[in-house]
């Protein structure tokens, strides 16, 4: 399987992905090596605040055993706002043609970083671009996340626990898949992609998810 795949993002910028072994490569941009330490180190292992056993992400350890893991990085800043979104789609489309098994596409992600949106306006962007994006992903069962060194949004079972938390500001894309319903709850939007896609077992993790939620505040 090659070691990376180039994106045709902004003729300027144009996007290297590389798998997760590659990524952490002594060669590996600065960035790159940051996020697959991250994944490795964070994202495959528990964690005492998760509120629950197993890793931070179920999914990640397998899709690095089955080679599905892709990380690049950009250099787009907060003024190339439709410049990143470019980037984004065409991670979007390799993400879609990644090669693999229909039992193993829910283990397909895509991580981009983004090193020099770090500040107050370069996260901004990001999060333009995710949302630009959300309608796109959601209706087709991806999800597009997006991640920061100093990102306050709250675990899913534990409040306390900061998961979306990264070295560099990245945006990842992965599947839907049918352990998201506590985010589904907290997402409604997502609700009728949700219950297409699993329609009986989704209905149950979701009420099962539902009589699980904290009691607000």
């Amino acid at each position: 399987m090659p070691q990376g795949v180039v994106a045709r993002g902004a003729a300027r910028d144009a996007l290297q992905l590389s798998t997760l072994s590659a990524a952490e490569a002594p060669s590996a941009d600065s960035a790159s090596r940051a996020i697959a330490s991250w994944v490795r180190g964070f994202l495959m292992r528990p964690h005492p605040d998760l509120g629950r056993t197993g890793h931070v992400c179920p999914f990640t350890a397998q899709a690095a055993r089955l080679s599905l893991i892709r990380i690049g990085a950009s250099q787009l800043t907060a003024v190339d706002g439709p410049a990143i979104l470019a980037t984004m789609r065409e991670a979007m489309r390799v993400f879609d043609a990644m090669p693999c098994s229909a039992a193993a596409r829910i283990f397909r992600t895509v991580i981009v970083a983004f090193p020099r949106c770090d500040d107050a306006a370069g996260i901004a962007a990001l999060h333009g671009v995710q949302n630009a994006m959300r309608h796109h992903s959601i209706v087709r069962a991806r999800m597009i996340g997006l991640f920061e060194p100093a990102s306050e949004a709250a675990g899913l079972i534990n409040p306390a626990f900061r998961p979306l938390r990264a070295p560099v500001p990245a945006l990842a894309i992965r599947m839907l898949v049918e352990q998201d319903a506590p985010f589904v709850l907290r997402n409604p939007l997502l609700a009728p992609i949700y219950l297409a896609k699993f329609p009986i077992a989704g209905t149950r993790r979701l009420i099962d998810a539902a009589l699980r939620r904290p009691a607000a505040a």
